[in-house]
């Protein structure tokens, strides 16, 4: 069976030699070479071709995002395990840069080893510790981008009601049937992730989606 190849990238050099051993322990890892930063690693990933990227995320220069999104972009098929000492570190952006993999660096070498095989078989592995801040993220991303999808109809009735209008009024003024806003309504609430009217005119106006003059 081929070995799995692997770069590491990393700033510091004490991890980077950790790394390194580590991994040349499993008989079934090569590592092709450490770089100091994601040039370095975009570089490398453009000469080497590697299976695996061991992507540190804060890096100097050109960080570990950047390089991620430009090595995924050119060569797809080339896998990224993002490492980071902390649990909240940009890990939105790396997973929809389109990481494999996202693990802390206190992970056991033996986890380590098992998520570099785990990412070639085509898995996805997330540090427990990261999975939950990586859904509260994505669920206030996606709730932001609700906003782009609020219809016309959906916008007039919320300035209607931040204004402080009726069900009947609104109606009247939309020429539609209070039942048709009602439904406008619910449908607001769930987009923009509210439980009333009051939630739902006190986020329009902080987040500037209607006037409040």
């Amino acid at each position: 069976m081929d070995k799995v190849r692997v770069v590491i990238a990393d700033d510091h050099a004490l991890v980077r030699e950790g790394l390194r051993k580590v991994l040349e322990l499993d008989d079934t890892i090569e590592v092709v070479t450490e770089v100091g930063d994601g040039q370095g690693a975009i570089n490398m990933a453009r000469k080497e071709k590697p299976d695996v990227i061991l992507m540190d995320v804060n890096m100097p220069g050109t960080d570990g995002i950047v390089a991620t999104r430009v090595i995924k972009r050119e060569m797809p098929s080339i896998k990224v395990v993002a490492l980071t000492i902390y649990e909240d570190e940009e890990v939105v952006d790396m997973v929809k840069a389109g990481v494999s993999a996202y693990i802390l660096k206190d992970v056991a070498g033996s986890e380590l080893v098992d998520t570099i095989h785990k990412v070639m078989a085509g898995e996805v592995v997330i540090h427990p510790r990261v999975a939950n801040r990586l859904v509260r993220e994505l669920t206030r991303t996606e709730r932001k981008e609700d906003h782009a999808r609020l219809t016309k109809r959906e916008k007039d009735v919320l300035e209607f009601l931040v204004k402080g209008n009726t069900n009947k009024e609104m109606a009247e003024l939309m020429f539609i049937s209070e039942k048709t806003v009602k439904n406008h309504l619910t449908s607001i609430f769930k987009k923009l992730g509210v439980k009333d009217r009051t939630q739902a005119a006190v986020y329009a106006l902080k987040n500037k989606l209607v006037s409040d003059d």
